[in-house]
């Protein structure tokens, strides 16, 4: 018996013509995605579209993957190095690669040329001690990157360039000393970063100045707990004002935030806590105004005020709350004051009146998400505040310098004068030039020098005191003075060898005969 196609319905000719199209189709599949032995390798378990290849001691990837391959596992594996073409097939659909606890000491530029189109990679858990120059350049899809737990102390500022799609990237539990503020600004910026968990690494210090400048949307998902901070008030700051943000990573983690007033001080002290670091408030204040939270404006300047929402800008709307309870909204009328679609708010020309506590609220109708953001205006006529203090600036550095001044003399005074010794010495000195002089005045013949036995034989001497001179009142009576000035000449206590003369007598040292002036 034969079939004539002609006798059969329509429906079951296109029922035909399916079949063949579903059997074209799988013979594609085939071809595209390999043949039937080397739809699993020996060393994987393979399930669908995923590949799991894990403690098989592998050092590199098989050579006869399943090349439609969605999700590949190397994980607890022996690979030491990436280099170029350690995944020997090309991989074009593979969105996730695990190749975490393996023994992964280095990345070689082009290492991922075989899996360009990879969503989700991680290389946790490894012995990666450095990362130099673009080695993820080919992972233009890339989102999520997991670097944490390894031995990461060095990044290069082009390390990741090429992922201008990364979303989340954890470098935790390694031995970063410095914060990588390159990811945030620069010509490797990663504009579509919202996580980046750095906890528990080496960070001491912040840029914190240049972190202000950071939209709201990338700081609330930087993770920095566990890291041994120094403790410094302007931290305390940003991190107090993030809290009050109520950004998760410092909320959820408020514990682990510590510090230590020394680099090598064991117990550390809580971050968080009020009152810890005693920090004056105009410190916190300045750390507020510098992230935004707090804007002043002179009387009459324009002022534009941006509500850095966490929820961004693509798809949000946004509305303002003023002091005095009017809510503005973009393209509304209310004088002076105005809204952008943008959701910055601008104040034509600032009065007193216009200072307070204004409100916006970001809204993601999308999303069913909503934030509110405050921020404080002051107004006032500041020049004058900074006239007053900077008098009052000159007036404190007047009187410290007067004061330095008077210490300078003192000292001078005290360690510059002469010696209160030496003018004794000095004093002493003359003293004994002058007893000198009175005896060459008094001395009738200076002494000689006598044998030995002689001087035992005339050791006499003779004790001669000198009666003081009174003068009369008119008239000196033919006698002068030897001292002028003096009224009593010292006694002296005269010493005279005695000498052998014929007579075998001892001549006086002195003269009764007074003493005549010359005529």
């Amino acid at each position: 018996m034969s079939l004539n196609w002609g006798t059969v319905p329509a429906q079951l000719r296109v029922s035909r013509v399916n079949c063949r199209g579903l059997a074209c189709l799988l013979v594609f599949t085939v071809s595209v995605c390999g043949s039937a032995p080397e739809l699993c390798p020996a060393a994987c378990i393979c399930a669908s579209d995923i590949l799991s290849c894990t403690n098989k001691n592998l050092s590199r990837a098989p050579g006869n993957l399943y090349k439609c391959a969605k999700r590949l596992d190397l994980s607890y594996n022996r690979i030491g190095a990436l280099e170029p073409e350690w995944v020997p097939v090309l991989l074009e659909k593979l969105e996730t690669l695990l190749a975490h606890h393996n023994s992964i000491g280095s990345i070689v530029a082009g290492s991922f040329a075989t899996v360009p189109n990879l969503k989700h990679l991680d290389l946790s858990s490894n012995g990666l001690r450095s990362l130099g120059g673009p080695v993820f350049q080919e992972l233009r899809a890339l989102e999520v990157l997991l670097l944490y737990n390894n031995q990461i102390a060095q990044l290069e500022p082009s390390a990741f360039g090429g992922l201008h799609r990364l979303q989340k990237l954890y470098l935790s539990y390694n031995s970063l000393p410095h914060f990588p503020l390159d990811l945030y600004s620069g010509k490797y910026r990663l504009a579509e970063l919202e996580l980046l968990d750095l906890s528990f690494n080496r960070i001491r210090a912040l840029p914190v100045q240049r972190l202000s400048s950071v939209p709201a949307r990338h700081l609330s998902g930087i993770y920095l707990h566990g890291n041994p901070f120094s403790c410094d008030c302007v931290l305390y700051s940003m991190l107090f004002f993030w809290y009050q943000r109520r950004f998760s990573s410092v909320v959820d983690f408020k514990g682990e935030y510590t510090c230590a007033w020394h680099p090598r001080g064991s117990s550390g002290l809580p971050l968080l806590q009020d009152g810890s670091l005693n920090c004056s408030e105009s410190t916190i204040n300045s750390s507020f105004q510098a992230f935004g939270a707090i804007q002043e404006a002179q009387v009459g300047d324009r002022l534009v005020v941006h509500c850095d929402s966490r929820l961004g800008e693509a798809g949000t709307r946004f509305l303002w709350l003023t002091p005095d309870g009017r809510l503005l909204q973009p393209g509304g009328d209310a004088g002076d004051v105005r809204v952008f679609p943008n959701g910055s708010l601008e104040i034509a020309a600032a009065q007193p009146e216009d200072s307070g506590l204004y409100s916006c609220v970001a809204i993601d109708d999308r999303r069913l998400l909503n934030e509110t953001v405050e921020v404080r205006i002051n107004v006032g006529n500041f020049t004058l505040s900074r006239s007053h203090a900077q008098e009052a600036f000159n007036t404190a550095f007047t009187t410290l310098a007067a004061c330095v001044a008077s210490i300078v003399l003192v000292l001078l005074y005290l360690y510059l004068t002469p010696c209160p010794c030496r003018c004794k010495a000095r004093r002493r000195k003359r003293k004994q030039n002058q007893s000198g002089a009175h005896a060459s005045i008094l001395g009738s013949a200076p002494s000689q020098e006598l044998p030995a036995d002689e001087k035992k034989a005339g050791t006499g001497k003779r004790v001669v005191f000198l009666e003081p001179v009174h003068e009369p009142k008119h008239s000196q009576n033919g006698k002068v003075k030897l001292f002028p000035g003096d009224g009593v000449i010292a006694e002296s206590i005269l010493k005279t060898t005695r000498t052998k003369s014929d007579s075998d007598s001892v001549n006086s040292v002195f003269s009764d005969t007074p003493f005549m002036p010359s005529t």
